[in-house]
């Protein structure tokens, strides 16, 4: 009878806490706990990367091998991680970690980089570790690197090469995006405020404004032209890989620069997104496919990197849209337990299975919370990082999958793992006080910049 009665008791008092939300704040949302939670996992893959691929660019964790993006290794991973360690408050490690990269790094190696990928990872991380510790020697090779790679900007359209060789200044490569043309100006833009030197924003400012000349007459843009010759060598249009932070870096190039050509652009530009682009299925508000020249629907596909869109939103200040994507975001994570690489939002399934560890709605979910202080987005931090430790850790770090759909894993962790997706984990369930978000502006790379000048 004794039994009965406690369970009785029991029963009433969980009822009353879920009705109150005090079970939810305690069992599910305690932030500090959380917090600290991400700052092992990161501590997990980060000492996995010294053990197994130090002085490389990045690790396999499950063959517990590195691997390097070229020839000569440009110390990725530790650039990448070097800011969200600072955030996370490990300090002596971030003081070794930098001192190791400003006394290694160097840019005068005869080999061929792709200037997007080396502008948001090397140059964005750079410079935001220099503005975090002050240490003029990143800024110094900030500017070094950028030297570099401006031959890449001599090209008939405004368009760079998609490489450039870092010693030679060489070029190669006329297959170009949108993505890849228009995601400089934040970098660009912060070392001219920092140096004094306008020349790096004009190079990148010509290459955003050339490609946005270069829109269809609906203002969509494809995901493929030639630099040389400005001719689109593919017309879909859509908000994926190839396209998305060409966008993305029209709402942060008017925020951090004050820019109003920015803000014209990414006007006309979100006009047509919300005519051609967006979507409604049962699954919820989607934006898919559609040819850069007709409107044309070409695929009911949106997927992991499209999940950026909804912090964008934020940032431009359409906080109710950004709301209802958000939901769909999270609706396509649930689905399968984790994010697909693509998702068909009208049959309800992955389109393309794969998962690279991708940070994109952890992003959005950040920027959300931040704006609305809703306990929703929390709670979508908790699933995220309850999927990850679930289906992606192992003794190596963190690995990609294969597929959604069996969970069988892939023996790689990109860089930005520890950039993006831990750092953006990391900043939902820390204090506010941990970053200034309305100060500063991430570059596509998640390394913070804050607007000094």
């Amino acid at each position: 009878m004794h039994l009965r009665m406690h369970l009785i008791l029991l029963t009433s008092l969980l009822l009353s806490s879920v009705i109150h939300g005090s079970f939810g704040q305690t069992a599910g949302l305690d932030k500090a706990a959380l917090a600290a939670e991400v700052k092992n996992e990161f501590l997990h893959s980060w000492n996995a990367y010294k053990k197994y691929a130090w002085g490389h660019d990045g690790v396999r964790p499950i063959s517990k091998t590195p691997y390097d993006w070229y020839a000569s290794p440009m110390y990725i991973t530790p650039l990448d991680a070097l800011d969200t360690m600072t955030l996370m408050g490990f300090k002596e490690e971030a003081d070794s970690t930098r001192d190791y990269i400003v006394r290694n790094m160097s840019f005068d190696k005869d080999i061929y980089v792709k200037v997007f990928e080396i502008n948001i990872r090397t140059l964005g991380g750079l410079l935001s570790n220099y503005q975090l510790s002050g240490d003029k020697r990143l800024l110094a090779l900030a500017k070094d690197l950028a030297d570099r790679l401006i031959p890449a900007f001599l090209t008939p359209t405004g368009f760079p090469y998609v490489e450039v060789n870092l010693k030679t200044g060489a070029v190669r490569g006329t297959k170009t995006n949108p993505g890849e043309i228009g995601t400089l100006l934040v970098e660009w833009g912060t070392l001219s405020m920092l140096t004094g030197d306008a020349k790096y924003y004009n190079y990148a400012k010509h290459a955003l404004l050339s490609i946005f000349e270069a829109r269809s007459e609906l203002n969509l843009v494809g995901d493929a032209i030639d630099c040389e010759t400005g001719e689109w060598l593919g017309t879909d249009s859509h908000l994926s890989a190839c396209i998305d932070s060409y966008y993305e870096y029209m709402v942060k190039g008017a925020l951090l620069f004050n820019d109003e050509d920015c803000k014209i652009m990414w006007h006309d530009s979100y006009v047509a997104i919300n005519t051609f682009l967006i979507d409604t299925a049962a699954t919820g508000i989607w934006y898919g496919h559609a040819d850069m020249n007709t409107g044309k629907r070409t695929k009911t596909w949106f997927g992991a990197l499209d999940a950026f869109f909804p912090a964008v939103l934020v940032l431009a200040g359409d906080i109710n849209r950004a709301k209802e994507l958000q939901e769909a975001c999270f609706h396509m994570w649930k689905r399968h337990g984790i994010e697909p690489e693509q998702f068909d939002y009208v049959k309800d399934e992955a389109a393309a299975p794969r998962f690279f560890l991708n940070p994109e709605i952890i992003e959005s979910a950040y920027y959300l919370y931040r704006k609305t202080d809703d306990p929703r987005y929390l709670e979508m931090g908790k699933v995220f990082l309850d999927s990850l430790k679930a289906y992606c850790r192992v003794d190596g770090g963190y690995a990609e999958l294969k597929s959604v759909i069996t969970k069988e894993k892939s023996d790689r962790t990109e860089t930005y793992f520890f950039a993006e997706t831990l750092k953006y984990l990391y900043l939902l369930f820390a204090p506010a006080a941990t970053l200034d978000f309305d100060n500063v502006i991430f570059n596509t790379e998640a390394h913070p910049i804050r607007r000094t000048w």
